[in-house]
């Protein structure tokens, strides 16, 4: 009897632990996404979590149960309808939309695995809006777009400063030419 009361315990003790860990991944993520990885392979799964992985991501297929319970403790809203069947979640710590975008690629590909819902910071998202955010170009991509936006009148003004530079050399040029 005491063994079997030492191993209960030892399995409660795992839970709560595995329940500090999630917690832990929740509170320095910048976001969250749950998908619906039904259909994939082990070997796809994985190929998945090294492609997160490389994009300052993290994926985590864990029981629901232990999941929801680490969300409430950490006052996000899941509910137990959010979270049934298989349900993969996705810890973004670098880049927001970098594992977002990952997993939606290999959806093109797939059609596995699909977006249930998700957080960005404490904000919630639908699966749309997952589709919306992954669609955005990298942060690397906007920053040159915002740069060539500045830059673009600025080249545009030292043209038409210079416009009247250039005519006149222009003119010089032809008077030059005429007189020999």
């Amino acid at each position: 009897m005491r063994i079997m009361d030492k191993t209960i315990k030892s399995a409660k003790e795992v839970k709560k632990d595995k329940v500090s860990s999630i917690g832990e991944k929740i509170a320095k993520s910048k976001s969250l996404t749950f998908a619906n990885y039904h259909g994939l392979s082990a070997n796809q799964i994985n190929q998945i979590r090294e492609k997160i992985r490389e994009a300052g991501g993290e994926m985590l297929v864990e029981k629901n149960t232990l999941l929801s319970r680490a969300f409430t403790s950490n006052q996000l809203p899941v509910t137990s309808d959010q979270l049934s069947g298989p349900t993969a979640v996705v810890f973004a710590y670098g880049d927001e939309i970098a594992p977002i975008r990952e997993l939606a690629k290999t959806n093109k590909e797939t059609g596995f695995p699909t977006f249930k819902f998700g957080f960005f910071d404490r904000d919630f998202l639908n699966a749309s809006s997952l589709e919306k955010l992954a669609s955005l170009p990298s942060k690397d991509q906007l920053r040159a777009n915002v740069v060539g936006s500045i830059s673009s009148p600025i080249y545009a003004f030292v043209n038409v400063l210079s416009a009247n530079m250039r005519n006149l050399v222009s003119i010089l040029d032809q008077v030059a030419k005429t007189e020999q």
